[in-house]
């Protein structure tokens, strides 16, 4: 049986290194340098399925034919609050405002995986409903002084602090984290079919 061991991460997310290292897979971090600017009228899922693309793409181009016999793997997270995409915050000041948007309401955290190998591009995209309490301004106020929002889609991390915060979720746990587990594993279990049947 042939098996994936190892995949280039077009990204350097730590908690994405966790999580595949979880499933088994060691990984070589090459984060993609893109423009991550949505587009107008740019639905939410849609939006994360193209960055995942563009990210996988640009990591194999940089590549330049180097380790093709890994797959590159991207991934792209973001939090939508009805059409609102609410992405990694600018400073603390936007943080405290996404914070009090998604504060007692239900929003969504969107998740694409984009897997691309031997002359073909995957993509999978994940949804997750989470459903947060209601937040005083003194509850976001210490959490913004932990830094545990810097650099995380919606101003939060689920695996962190504003884990206590969380009444419900409806989907996949690991792809409010930013890679879910079970649909990764199906894409790279089908893209490695590609390459060599399984006996």
């Amino acid at each position: 049986m042939s098996k994936i061991e190892r995949v280039i991460l077009a990204s350097q997310s730590p908690r994405r290194v966790a999580l595949l290292k979880q499933m088994g897979l060691d990984c070589l971090v090459m984060p993609a340098d893109i423009d991550e600017t949505a587009y107008v009228n740019e639905l939410p899922a849609d939006y994360v399925l193209r960055l995942a693309e563009q990210k996988a793409l640009a990591t194999l181009k940089k590549l330049n034919g180097q380790h093709a016999d890994l797959p590159v793997l991207a991934a792209d997270t973001t939090v939508a609050l009805g059409m609102e995409i609410l992405g990694k915050p600018d400073n603390d000041a936007d943080a405290v405002n996404m914070l009090k948007k998604l504060s007692g309401n239900t929003h969504e955290v969107h998740t694409a995986v984009a897997v691309a190998f031997n002359g073909r591009l995957d993509k999978v995209l994940n949804t997750t409903l989470v459903q947060m309490m209601p937040l005083t301004d003194a509850m976001i106020a210490a959490y913004i002084a932990t830094g545990e929002h810097r650099d995380k889609a919606g101003s939060y991390a689920i695996q962190g602090l504003a884990g206590n915060w969380i009444k419900r979720i409806e989907g996949s746990y690991t792809g409010v984290m930013g890679l879910p587990v079970h649909e990764t594993a199906m894409l790279l279990d089908g893209i490695c079919r590609i390459k060599k049947d399984y006996s």
